[in-house]
């Protein structure tokens, strides 16, 4: 990852992590709404409409949220690797401006422009996820897999809504199926980085200095152990070359050992039959 400042990586992780404020808020809205709501059968869109008491307050939350996701995508764009790190914050930023779209335009006011930001903000957050998850998995592939799999649910449950497949579901549910893994993908990598940025991280509040992943440890260690060979290799190779000379000088001292003058207490043996000649002349 490009290094970022703690304060753009924790202002950035924040903003990420209040993207929860929209199930707070809908879950309000839906009890003001009354019984007559539910989340199987009915769309969020229900909720920001003028039958709707809490019609303001849903609407609002959709525009803070189209905030906090732009807001995160921009702080953060340095501390996303590789291609996948160029093409998140584009999605994630057409996700922005579809769920602004939603808010500012209610589905009983401009029908067209209300179904625009809708279908941006899903398609937008599902692949966003996606190539969030490529951009963050080098260093994490914990958070990497688990963004993957949102955004793998919420592409197809996008593509189900909106071509109308939602009997397993409801109308409702496969929305939400589609809708609800942007903010839970968000959130969790705000905290993620939230806590890779701390005090007591090694990072000093940089993502360049994140923990390696298994892959990258498994792989050094690969490395380890191929260049460990290459040095036993070579050191097998230089002693290969030095043994002849060796070998050779042993057999030259064996040689000299038997056609010198002996000494020692045997010498002097003048009768042994087994002596050598030169024993024999020595005596």
């Amino acid at each position: 990852m490009a290094p970022v400042t703690p304060n753009r990586l924790r202002w950035g992780a924040l903003a990420w992590l209040l993207t929860l404020q929209f199930f707070v808020v809908e879950t309000i809205a839906q009890v003001r709404y009354g019984a007559s709501y539910s989340r199987i059968d009915d769309v969020i869109s229900d909720l920001g409409t003028s039958s709707s008491p809490a019609a303001q307050l849903m609407n609002a939350s959709f525009v803070a949220q189209a905030g906090l996701i732009l807001g995160g995508a921009l702080l953060l764009r340095p501390a996303l690797r590789g291609t996948a790190g160029l093409v998140a914050p584009v999605l994630l930023e057409l996700a922005a401006a579809g769920t602004l779209l939603v808010g500012v335009f209610p589905s009983d006011g401009n029908g067209a422009l209300h179904a625009t930001g809708a279908v941006l903000y899903l398609l937008g957050g599902g692949l966003g996820l996606i190539a969030l998850a490529y951009a963050l998995r080098p260093r994490s592939e914990a958070v990497g897999t688990i963004l993957a799999i949102l955004g793998l649910i919420g592409t197809a449950a996008t593509v189900f809504f909106v071509a109308g497949v939602t009997e397993l579901l409801g109308e409702g549910g496969t929305e939400r199926a589609a809708a609800y893994v942007l903010p839970i993908g968000l959130a969790l990598t705000g905290l993620w980085l939230l806590r890779l940025g701390g005090p007591g991280s090694q990072s000093g509040g940089t993502a360049s200095a994140a923990e390696p992943s298994a892959a990258s440890r498994r792989a050094e260690a690969r490395a380890e152990g191929a260049e460990r060979e290459r040095r036993r290799d070579e050191a097998l190779e230089a002693a290969a070359r030095r043994r002849p000379a060796g070998a050779e000088d042993l057999g030259g001292a064996a040689r000299t050992g038997h056609d010198g003058p002996q000494d020692g207490p045997d010498d002097g043996n003048a009768d042994d039959p087994w002596a050598t000649p030169g024993r024999r002349s020595a005596d």
